[in-house]
């Protein structure tokens, strides 16, 4: 597993579709992930620290975990499959630990109200992630939907046709952006 930090929430300016940008805690990949308008929301008034009147649904599932005796110890980005990804919310309670399955974009809400670290399978960046590491400005995956050291390794037709709304989106983010906001972060 890789450990994630939440990098941004953005609109598609060609859809206008919501996507969370994780971003590799030491190195330069990222995940992004398509997700709704509501949880869009719930991840950036939490993060922006937007005060609410009333309880979110993620903040009334951090009570219930907490009010059952439970504690939120870490989620994880689990799997990407037919062009859905996957979560888990690990959850120790009464000396347990349980994983329950989740919507990425849930798992991400709740991890940001319980302050726990969030992961990414490495398969899961294999498959979707976006490298700046050793490329140009600006480069991604590629047409071919391979990158770095992943460039050998052979992706079928099926794959890429999986993967293509990733790559149209992929095509349209200003990388750019990205590395001003780092650098600005000194």
């Amino acid at each position: 597993m890789i450990e994630m930090t939440i990098e941004s929430v953005r609109v598609s300016l060609m859809n206008y579709q919501r996507v969370v940008i994780l971003k590799e805690k030491t190195a330069d990949r990222y995940l992004p992930i398509w997700i709704g308008p509501a949880e869009a929301e719930a991840i950036a008034v939490q993060l922006q620290e937007v005060p609410v009147v009333r309880p979110l649904t993620h903040d009334l599932l951090r009570s219930m975990i907490n009010q059952l005796g439970g504690v939120v110890r870490y989620i994880v980005v689990s799997d990407l499959s037919n062009d859905t990804f996957y979560a888990k919310i690990l959850i120790e309670l009464e000396g347990k630990t349980i994983e329950v399955d989740s919507r990425p974009s849930d798992a991400l809400a709740l991890a940001v109200r319980v302050s726990v670290p969030i992961y990414a399978e490495e398969m899961v960046l294999e498959k979707a992630g976006i490298s700046l590491d050793g490329l140009g400005k600006g480069e991604g995956k590629g047409v071919d939907g391979v990158i770095g050291d992943e460039a050998n390794k052979q992706v079928d037709e099926e794959e890429l046709r999986r993967m293509s709304a990733f790559r149209e989106f992929i095509n349209s983010l200003d990388l750019d952006d990205f590395e001003k906001k780092q650098g600005s972060r000194g």
